[in-house]
């Protein structure tokens, strides 16, 4: 249901990680004469964007999206580690590396926006479970 906090917090990190595609740390990854490294970014973050996805349409069974959200996280967490490979490869954050520290820092908030929404799945979780108590 997209009028649940955690909904939006998910959408957005959709989107910071679908962005990531469209910055220059993407294509330095691209450039990899072997090519692992810019598949490994490409999976870890299309496999963390659908996990988000799916989470989303599991507003009704709580435990499950927590269980989906946290798969994503770590999927994210790898993303970074490719991306902070790729950025520390080209010679670490310099002058002219900016645009390439955006898609790492992309990916890093869409990562709080997992968390934000991990927070608040378990705060829902919480209420309900005080509620069943009352009754």
């Amino acid at each position: 249901m997209i009028q649940r906090i955690q909904s939006i917090f998910l959408a957005l990190a959709i989107l910071c990680t679908l962005s990531v595609v469209f910055t220059p740390i993407y294509d330095r990854a691209m450039e990899d004469p072997q090519n692992w490294i810019g598949i490994g970014l490409s999976a870890s973050l299309l496999i963390a964007m659908l996990l988000d996805i799916i989470s989303i349409g599991l507003y009704q069974k709580r435990k499950n999206q927590i269980s989906w959200v946290k798969r994503a996280m770590a999927f994210q967490v790898i993303g970074i580690g490719f991306g902070l490979g790729v950025l520390f490869s080209l010679g670490g954050i310099g002058t002219y590396l900016w645009d390439e520290a955006i898609g790492c820092g992309l990916a890093v908030l869409a990562l709080i926006f997992q968390i934000l929404a991990l927070r608040s799945i378990n705060k829902d979780e919480k209420l309900v479970r005080s509620i069943d108590r009352i009754r």
